[in-house]
């Protein structure tokens, strides 16, 4: 156990050296760039009308997912080679990806930060949330989904033999997330229990139950035109409660791990000869 944690140190501290040297810092200024981006244009419709709500956090969270994959895409399999040769010499799996994971998180904190930051200059976010004030659930809820995406992100550069192969696994992961948030299709039988293992269905359940977007407050475009118009019923995904909060954050964390177990299988599958 004690060797693991000194690996896991040793390879931490090689990620951060990378970090600078390899000039990896240009994925926080394009998360700032993407962010930028998103929040300039979703930010002066958000909580004026049900619909601009969902679709507003529906980009926030796909920007967000995307910051996070893109972070560690191509990290591992670039590596392959090396992994091995050290894997040889006594290298933990365990303790190469959980480096990853646990540098990846002050990266994704830093890039929440900033997303979070360029939230609420456009976006004025009602002050009521539904554990505490809204800004923080917001914040962890933005974090999560960017560490989870991270990690998926390290998940399939495992899994991958090179880079370009990660690359071409991507968009397809992507497209794969926001089909199964819930927002552009309503989602039955085994789709929606795809649905269940993707971080967009969970993120956009956890931001739509802040906001509580089954509040009646909110109404309808339709509505504003046609003041009868109006929902016909709730949606449980969005229901603004701490249970509901809790559990789509204990999701995306659930997913997580299972990301991190099934990196170091592969890992380890890679390397069973070596």
């Amino acid at each position: 156990m004690t060797k693991r944690i000194q690996q896991t140190k040793i390879y931490i501290r090689k990620n951060f050296r990378l970090f600078m040297n390899q000039k990896d810092w240009k994925f926080i200024l394009i998360a700032a760039v993407i962010s930028f981006l998103v929040c300039s244009i979703v930010g002066e419709n958000m909580f004026e009308t049900y619909e601009d709500t969902k679709s507003g956090f529906f980009a926030i969270i796909s920007a967000a997912i995307w910051i996070g994959i893109f972070n560690s895409i191509q990290r591992i399999c670039k590596e392959h080679n090396t992994i091995t040769s050290e894997y040889r010499s006594g290298l933990h799996i365990s303790s190469y990806i959980l480096s990853h994971v646990i540098f990846d998180f002050f990266i994704c904190l830093i890039q929440s930060v900033i997303l979070m930051i360029i939230c609420c200059v456009f976006i004025d976010f009602p002050s009521d949330g539904i554990i505490t004030v809204a800004i923080p659930e917001y914040f962890i809820t933005l974090f999560l989904v960017i560490w989870g995406a991270d990690i998926m992100g390290i998940m399939i550069s495992s899994v991958a033999s090179t880079p370009n192969v990660a690359m071409t696994a991507m968009p397809f992961v992507l497209i794969l997330q926001l089909v199964m948030s819930g927002v552009l299709f309503v989602l039955e039988g085994w789709s929606e229990t795809v649905a269940n293992i993707t971080f967009s269905k969970w993120g956009m359940s956890a931001l739509g139950s802040i906001a509580d977007l089954n509040d009646e407050g909110l109404p309808l475009k339709m509505s504003l035109v046609f003041p009868e118009v109006c929902r016909l019923e709730e949606e449980a995904a969005y229901e603004a409660a701490a249970s509901n909060l809790i559990g789509a954050w204990l999701m995306i964390m659930l997913i997580s791990v299972v990301c991190v177990i099934i990196s170091i299988i592969s890992l380890k599958f890679r390397n069973r000869g070596a």
